[in-house]
């Protein structure tokens, strides 16, 4: 007997003492339980030398297991009314079956299953303190667009030059709404009263623009600027990290390449904001309330539809206006047309640069450049909603602060188109 005979079943039984010890820690109070770390072991190697035998097999000792823990569930259901650690066991099992042809596959989400176990009051309070009824709402609008619109949409190239793929265009609209929304959320679990760089960066994750013009606005009712302008400059590192996701999915040489950059103007970003906000005065003016929690900050919901339609119409112009400067213009249009798009929407230009790289209608460092433009003026556009909405004294410090990053992210990205 080799070792590739018993590997399942040492996996198997890894993994049914890892959810085992998982569930007898969590019951370390003295609460009784249907099923100990012994018993997701021999549950979880059950399963294994099911599959071995047969798939019929597995699907009965399913129907047996579940049975006994029905019965062992009646017996502590009056200390414990809760049946986490009944559906843990089940699953153990079924992994146990899963990790005899699968065990890769079977041990990360053992893994995945007791991370979620053992984050209970974390994502206890998630759920009932940190989420709001609003992200709630939404999120299942979210799964629509995800899971419900995308398979309906047709899977081909139409319009001109066929660039226009209605399936690869929404695709793109719901990976980066969808990072949008986790990025969001996972920055809000941090807690709102953390500071308006916190909730600066939150907002970045929905839209920066909107989070810059906030800002501005916050700047005008408190006695100094550097707090709000912190803030709104955190806002554009969400635009990187939202931009290198998106393109990365689109076309990895692209990324590749683009991340050093990416990575270079966030660090700088990052530093001019923590510098700005060191002895940043959150005082309100006189007469005047200020609170520092996301929710005085208008910078949107995390995730509504109009927004996605939006996106999704920019995107598009963007492909064909892309396209057609490139057939023209060449290398020119394709860049002058990332920065047109980028006026409106930063991730647009650079998405559509991508893809016409993937295409091999432009080159690599064309889509860097593009994307350069891309960034470039959307940044333009962020500091005119600077000025407008926080004054002179917000906007020229706003921009001040920018111009570092957006020389830096420009820099890189010369060098690395250089490189092809």
């Amino acid at each position: 007997m080799s070792w590739s005979d018993l590997s399942p079943f040492v996996t198997a039984l890894a993994i049914g003492l890892l959810i085992g010890f998982e569930r007898e820690w969590s019951h370390r109070e003295g609460h009784r339980q249907a099923a100990g770390s012994r018993t997701f072991a021999v549950l979880a190697v059950a399963g294994a030398v099911a599959a071995a035998i047969d798939p019929w097999v597995v699907a009965g000792g399913f129907v047996a297991v579940g049975a006994v823990i029905a019965v062992g569930y009646s017996r502590t259901t009056k200390d414990d009314p809760g049946a986490t650690t009944e559906i843990a066991a089940l699953a153990t099992y079924l992994l146990g079956a899963l990790a005899y042809d699968r065990t890769e596959l079977a041990v990360a989400i053992a893994v995945v299953i007791a991370a979620l176990l053992y984050s209970k009051e974390r994502l206890h309070r998630l759920a009932r303190q940190v989420i709001t009824e609003v992200e709630v709402e939404d999120a299942i609008k979210f799964l629509v667009i995800a899971f419900v619109i995308l398979p309906l949409l047709p899977d081909q190239d139409l319009g001109p030059y066929g660039v226009l793929n209605p399936q690869s265009v929404w695709k793109i609209v719901v990976l980066l709404t969808g990072v949008g929304w986790v990025g969001y959320i996972g920055v809000r679990a941090l807690g709102p009263r953390r500071g308006l760089l916190i909730t600066g960066l939150a907002g970045g994750f929905v839209s920066a623009s909107a989070t810059t013009a906030s800002m501005g606005r916050l700047s005008r009712s408190m006695d100094g600027v550097r707090a709000p302008l912190g803030g709104a400059l955190l806002a554009s590192i969400a635009t990187m990290v939202q931009l290198i996701v998106v393109v990365w999915f689109v076309d990895s040489e692209v990324v590749r390449r683009l991340w050093p950059a990416a990575v270079a103007g966030g660090l700088t970003l990052s530093a001019v904001a923590l510098i700005l906000y060191r002895g940043a005065r959150v005082k309100p003016t006189e007469g005047q309330v200020v609170e520092t929690q996301q929710d005085e900050v208008d910078t949107g919901r995390p995730f509504a539809i109009k927004p996605a339609l939006v996106l999704a119409a920019i995107l598009t112009v963007a492909l064909l206006v892309a396209r057609w400067g490139a057939a023209t213009f060449g290398a020119k249009g394709a860049v002058i047309a990332g920065a047109f798009a980028g006026l409106a929407d930063a991730h647009a230009g650079a998405i559509a640069s991508a893809q016409l790289a993937n295409k091999g209608d432009i080159s690599v460092s064309t889509a860097l450049l593009a994307t350069a433009a891309a960034l470039g003026a959307n940044t333009v556009t962020k500091s005119v909603l600077a000025f407008a909405t926080g004054g002179r004294r917000f906007g020229t410090r706003f921009v001040i602060g920018v111009l570092p990053a957006a020389i830096v992210f420009g820099v890189v990205i010369v060098i690395t188109a250089q490189l092809e």
